[in-house]
């Protein structure tokens, strides 16, 4: 019996293969940040929505990060979530907003309302346009005075970093258990299907097939696949 083999067209193929694997790892490398957009712009949607959520439970709180009276309500936020991508990967940051909305018995907007009231920044209040300043207090009896009053933490320590500790929940548990299984993510990266089904392709098209499937398989990664 005698076997014939073509160990030209041999070589040739198993080159091509070990250059479609090349070329994956680089294709996936190139369609990086096309990925991480993806999962950026998801990922703040579903934060801001943890947030609300985390709100509505605990208004107590949260209300600081919300208009008066509109604790928990997407239209009502004093807060923006922004993401950036860079080679050192994803950045998620926030910021806090002007409020617009008056405090029952007030004349003007709380200034800085969100982050004096999450960083626990003593307030001063003086009258402006009276000699008379009145409020109520924490025990709900109505107060006048002439002179200033000042507040050492306008939150109290329950609102102080609470937005802070929401926020750092969210990465440190929420988007690990949950969210990167539960959108598709987790899975699609850990079983690269599109590199097996194009691997008999990969025979004749090498490297070039390669980068193309690697770019497509990672940039559909934030899709969901």
């Amino acid at each position: 019996m005698r076997v014939l083999m073509n160990s030209k067209k041999l070589k040739k193929d198993l080159d091509n293969l070990m250059n479609y694997s090349i070329g994956f790892l680089e294709g996936a490398h190139r369609g990086k940040q096309v990925f991480l957009n993806s999962v950026g712009a998801q990922t703040i949607e579903v934060l801001k929505e943890y947030i609300d959520s985390s709100a509505r439970v605990n208004p107590s709180a949260m209300h600081h990060i919300y208009e008066w009276m509109q604790t928990g309500s997407p239209d009502a936020r004093l807060f923006d979530i922004s993401y950036t991508v860079s080679n050192l990967g994803l950045s998620v940051k926030s910021t806090f907003r002007q409020s617009t909305s008056l405090q029952a018995g007030s004349t003007v907007p709380f200034y800085d309302k969100a982050r004096i009231m999450e960083e626990g920044i003593p307030v001063r209040i003086e009258p402006r346009r009276s000699n008379v300043l009145a409020f109520t207090d924490d025990a709900g009896d109505q107060v006048f005075t002439s002179s200033a009053v000042n507040v050492s933490n306008p939150g109290g320590d329950q609102v102080q970093g609470s937005f802070e500790r929401t926020f750092d929940s969210f990465f440190n548990l929420y988007f690990k258990q949950s969210f990167l299984k539960s959108s598709g993510i987790m899975d699609y990266l850990q079983n690269p299907v599109l590199f097996k089904k194009n691997f008999a392709a990969g025979r004749t098209g090498g490297k070039q097939k390669g980068i193309s499937t690697g770019y497509r398989w990672i940039a559909n990664a934030g899709l969901g696949g």
